[in-house]
């Protein structure tokens, strides 16, 4: 058996702080794009009106017609399973020639031009829009999974919840900030002298676009360069892709507490990333809420999930991390519930603000917990490419189950109580995998 080449790890406050810079870049495009402002202006333009009163809820897409906000969901869906997809195969690249940094480049500028090229979405271009949407979403996931892979290269395990916080917190700051100069925009052209009133939304899109690649160069100055891996048997890239895959899976099959996680980890992911990317479509279609009132919302999600993110990486601390999201979980079910039956604006809002709260909460928690529980080598790209496989594939069943039980039952609502069976069998899981973890302790200090 080989012995595995581990690399160094680079304990450097610097570093870190370059790294958690990217999700101050990128993390423009999951507010502007997905949550708020394209989310609002996509519903603003697909919907058709008389009087001001909605008549139609569908699209003209391709020659087929559809409801707006199912196109909303299937191209998403689309996005991350294109991603899960090609994830494998570029990370086994990255791996072997040991240029992880070039591919989360490559889909860093894919992404951030989709933004751009979102300037140019309007009514009488939809197919246009939607292409722009989901290669940005394409961007964003790709580079993502090389991001989530410098983790363990660039802090100790003892840091890497503290890290993995403070790149979600850096994250919520720099979108926040961006959304705010949007904002001045959307809600007061009349300062600037607009008339178009759909410039002020397709600015924000090109604003986010030169975010994003601006900040990243920060990161991209900053991060080391990895090493590639040993020489292996040259095989063909797409093989070799997924046969990393399955060295992970043959490894997880010895690793009890990593592999019950990763399965719990899908399961609750399909609730989690279904939220945050139906958040603004539900509150504009269910609840009749102005696009002001959504803007709000969003805020106070944002505002709020930077202390969640800290208060989480705190309390793992002490109670441990698989704990402390199993409770975490549990809170997501009540949330679920509750937007099932609210029916106010101000019900809305007490609803947001504790998604607020553990929103940052799961998702920092969550890849740290993975990047603690993963066995030290230097495939860190191949592994996290398995995690996020694992995430995306419950993003597309997510999105899809979300937008087909609304498209046969013509409601929204309906669709929430698939998330409340995703979030229930996760949290079964997690407290399954909890227990394995405490006999394996249990086992390591007794004589």
């Amino acid at each position: 058996m080989e012995t595995p080449v581990i690399p160094a790890i680079r304990s450097d406050k610097g570093v870190q702080r370059a790294w958690s810079m990217y999700d101050w870049a990128n993390s423009a495009y999951n507010l502007v794009i997905t949550s708020t402002i394209f989310p609002a202006y996509y519903a603003a333009i697909t919907l058709t009106k008389q009087n001001n009163v909605v008549v139609s809820d569908k699209v003209s897409f391709m020659g087929h017609s559809i409801t707006n906000s199912v196109l909303f969901d299937y191209s998403l869906a689309a996005a991350y399973l294109i991603i899960a997809i090609l994830s494998p195969i570029l990370s086994s690249i990255a791996d072997y020639k040991g240029n992880k940094k070039s591919f989360m480049k490559l889909f860093c500028y894919l992404g951030s031009a989709a933004c751009c090229g979102l300037y140019f979405f309007n009514a009488h271009t939809l197919e246009w829009g939607i292409a722009c949407f989901v290669m940005a979403a394409i961007g964003y996931c790709g580079s993502l999974v090389f991001y989530n892979a410098f983790l363990p290269e660039i802090a100790l395990e003892n840091e890497r919840d503290r890290v993995s916080a403070q790149g979600f917190a850096y994250g919520y700051v720099g979108s926040v900030l961006l959304q705010l100069i949007c904002f001045v925009f959307v809600l007061k052209p009349d300062w600037f002298g607009i008339t178009d009133t759909s410039f002020p939304a397709r600015l924000s899109f090109l604003l986010t676009g030169i975010w994003w690649f601006g900040f990243a160069q920060i990161t991209f100055y900053k991060l080391p360069k990895n090493e590639p891996a040993p020489p292996r048997a040259k095989r063909s890239v797409l093989v070799n892709g997924f046969d990393e895959l399955k060295k992970v899976w043959q490894q997880l099959k010895a690793m009890p507490v990593l592999k019950t996680y990763l399965a719990a980890f899908f399961m609750y992911s399909m609730g989690v990333q279904t939220v945050m990317l139906a958040a603004t479509l539900f509150g504009s279609k269910e609840m009749k809420m102005e696009t002001s009132q959504l803007i709000e919302v969003i805020l106070i999600i944002q505002l709020v999930a930077i202390a969640g993110a800290y208060i989480m990486a705190k309390l793992s601390e002490r109670f441990g991390n698989l704990n402390v999201l199993l409770f975490v979980v549990m809170i997501w079910i009540g949330v679920c519930i509750g937007a099932y039956f609210i029916t106010t604006a101000a019900e809305f809002f007490v609803v947001a603000a504790v998604v607020g709260l553990v929103m940052g909460g799961i998702q920092s928690l969550s890849r740290s917990t993975y990047s603690k529980l993963m066995p030290p080598t230097h495939d860190t790209a191949s592994f996290f490419s398995f995690y996020d496989v694992t995430e995306k594939i419950a993003i597309v069943i997510g999105m899809f189950s979300f937008g087909f039980i609304e498209d046969i039952t013509g409601s929204m609502r309906n669709s929430i109580l698939a998330l409340i069976g995703f979030f229930a069998v996760g949290a079964v899981i997690l407290y399954i995998a909890a227990r394995k973890q405490g006999r394996m302790k249990l086992q390591t200090v007794m004589p």
